[in-house]
């Protein structure tokens, strides 16, 4: 017999493995026809947002960004998205950024289409313009290997330009593949695995966190992962880039 009380969620000071076994819905206004699961918070102590959204046949989010910047990346399923008065059609990979001072609107989607959020609130930099809009879509082909190893690939899906003060990339762990050393930096992350298993040690504490799973790394958290299984892990993540390391 399975217990409730059971469940692979941690929550602690500067690391949270979330499962989608805890889940609890969310009400979040324009956006309607399906479930919202806040994974990540500022109530935890983070200074990001990360969210999941399940929608229905007749689901819809619409919105307008104001101190926050949004990147929208389909999990799963197809839907209709529109963001600066441009509409496409977005299906499992793809994804679009919406910066500050944008309407954007999902609908038309099938039914059980998963949407994973990144929000941010946007840090402008002198002498650089705010990003646009920008559109793309997971391709492996535009994965190098990371630090010489061919076991690990990471695509960068927004530009790495100074005008972005966040990042999302793709981190790819082929069998047996390991970060090459212990993580510790000012950089803040939140993650959710696309697809395999892994183990991720999080400041001492080892961890098995397997597709569907969702991670939070407060800055200078110790980080290593490997993967595990037979089929390759793989995640997607955020973390904050380009900004001087100030207290707000």
């Amino acid at each position: 017999m399975n217990l409730s009380s059971a469940t692979r969620s941690v929550v602690r000071r500067n690391h949270a493995i979330i499962a989608p076994d805890g889940y609890i819905n969310s009400n979040v206004p324009g956006w309607t026809g399906g479930t919202v699961n806040v994974i990540i918070n500022e109530q935890m102590g983070a200074r990001l947002c990360q969210t999941l959204v399940t929608l229905r046949a007749e689901g819809r989010l619409e919105g307008h960004t104001e101190a926050s910047q949004i990147f929208f990346y389909v999990v799963e399923g197809a839907v209709q998205a529109t963001a600066g008065g441009e509409t496409r059609p977005l299906s499992q990979g793809q994804f679009v950024y919406v910066p500050v001072g944008q309407e954007y609107s999902f609908e038309n989607p099938t039914e059980g289409t998963q949407l994973l959020t990144f929000h941010k609130v946007y840090e402008p930099l002198a002498g650089h313009a705010a990003p646009g809009i920008v559109w793309g879509e997971k391709d492996d082909s535009k994965a190098p290997v990371y630090m010489n190893d061919e076991a690990l690939r990471i695509q960068e899906l927004l530009p790495n330009e100074l005008g972005f003060d966040m990042a999302v990339n793709i981190f790819t762990y082929d069998r047996g593949g390991h970060l090459p050393m212990v993580e510790t930096h000012i950089m803040e992350h939140g993650l959710l695995y696309l697809a395999g298993q892994a183990i991720y040690v999080l400041d001492q504490e080892w961890y098995h966190v397997r597709q569907g799973d969702s991670i939070w790394m407060a800055p200078y958290c110790q980080q290593w992962a490997t993967s595990v299984g037979k089929e390759p892990s793989v995640y997607i993540y955020y973390k904050n880039v380009n900004r001087f390391p100030t207290v707000v």
